[in-house]
């Protein structure tokens, strides 16, 4: 099964709320996304043709496996419904859809100059990266506040400007802190840079 289909099945069987069909639509049209092609990022974790799409399946798993560890551990915090792990982990990076675009560059292989292919940032909606995500979601289907805030703060302390509010958010909404543990485990140990044992 390739990653699109595993995608969409998981999607139509987990997301079933009003609009949550267009922004499937959305997705798979080759004419408004590259959501299905597009990396998840330039040089770091999923850094290739399709990766955001790996990435997001990747997070879905990991947050699958997460939750039921902190839910034995912490009663009644981290008890969510199918959709809504399925919602924050499959569509946490929609900021990145039409965000990289592929240009090339000289690099000297074997002592011989050939153009290499090599992914930049053309951001169309300087919108922020969490928060980019919920507003484009928003545009579709109505999140939950757990919801908007894993979103919104799935990236935990790695942005500056989010540093002052993200305990706080992750405190109120212990669904951001499990989905930015999950995207860690994706992003450094499935995808990452860092060598694998």
């Amino acid at each position: 099964m390739t990653n699109r289909e595993r995608f969409i099945e998981i999607y139509k069987s987990r997301i079933t709320r009003e609009g949550s069909q267009k922004l499937l639509e959305y997705l798979c049209s080759e004419k408004s996304s590259d959501f299905f092609t597009a990396p998840a990022s330039t040089r770091f974790h999923g850094a290739y043709e399709g990766g955001l799409a790996e990435h997001s399946l990747n997070v879905y798993d990991c947050l699958v496996d997460l939750l039921p560890r902190l839910q034995a551990r912490y009663p009644g915090k981290f008890d969510y419904s199918e959709e809504s792990i399925a919602i924050v982990a499959l569509l946490h990076d929609l900021c990145k859809v039409n965000f990289y675009k592929t240009e090339y560059r000289n690099v000297k292989k074997d002592g011989v100059w050939t153009s290499t292919p090599y992914f930049s940032i053309d951001d169309q909606l300087p919108y922020g990266h969490g928060e980019k995500s919920v507003y484009i979601i928003s545009g579709y289907m109505r999140l939950s506040r757990d919801e908007a805030f894993a979103i919104r703060y799935h990236m935990g302390f790695s942005q500056q400007q989010d540093v002052p509010n993200v305990g706080k958010a992750m405190e109120m909404f212990p669904l951001a802190f499990a989905l930015n543990c999950a995207d860690s485990e994706a992003s450094f140990y499935m995808e990452g840079t860092l060598p694998k044992n």
